[in-house]
């Protein structure tokens, strides 16, 4: 068998691992099931990778490079208003356009992975920071009322987190479309950010 450049065999081991993780779920994976699906021994995926939850942080930290990408070019300086929007908007793009990242990211069952290393937690957490930095912005402006950051970040991440959960899960009404449902989110969102007293 012809053998791929070391970083070809690399993607091709995360890619792999991501769709059996998304299809059959943390449990039934396992680094020999990986070997099998793409036809190289079990000791080659050792070679880079020591267990399957070593596999499972590289493809996390994966996705929270591609999502921190994406929100870092939604920053309006000065228009804090304007960037929460478009921050709004980049979150949710990039949930449904990448469901099987955004699954491993914040649905995965976390309680049956090895712990997620502190350092990259922080790196993960820049993410939220974005729309902190947003809201703290607006509240210096003027243009939307005081909040503690993380909570507000937060309150927003868990909003968005929804509505991208039920569109990738096929549980929104079929007579609702999904660009209307995002934008009806994302308005209520920024309003919300003008009448918390």
């Amino acid at each position: 068998m012809s053998r791929s450049p070391e970083p070809d065999l690399r993607r091709l081991i995360l890619d792999t691992t991501r769709q059996l993780l998304t299809t059959d779920g943390y449990a039934s994976l396992s680094m020999r099931r990986i070997a099998r699906q793409i036809g190289y021994s079990a000791t080659s995926i050792y070679l880079h990778y020591e267990n399957k939850d070593q596999l499972v942080h590289a493809l996390i930290d994966e996705g929270v490079g591609m999502l921190h990408e994406r929100l870092s070019k939604e920053v309006v300086p000065g228009h804090p208003e304007a960037t929460l929007r478009a921050l709004c908007a980049a979150y949710a793009a990039f949930g449904l356009e990448y469901p099987e990242y955004y699954e491993i990211m914040y649905i995965l069952h976390t309680e049956y992975i090895e712990r997620y290393p502190a350092e990259k937690y922080r790196r993960a957490r820049q993410n939220l920071e974005f729309f902190a930095r947003a809201l703290t912005e607006g509240a210096e402006k003027g243009v939307f009322d005081g909040v503690n950051p993380l909570l507000g970040s937060t309150s927003i991440w868990a909003q968005l987190h929804g509505v991208v959960s039920l569109i990738n899960g096929h549980r929104i009404d079929r007579k609702i479309e999904h660009a209307t449902l995002l934008q009806e989110v994302i308005e209520r969102i920024v309003r919300g950010q003008k009448s918390l007293k």
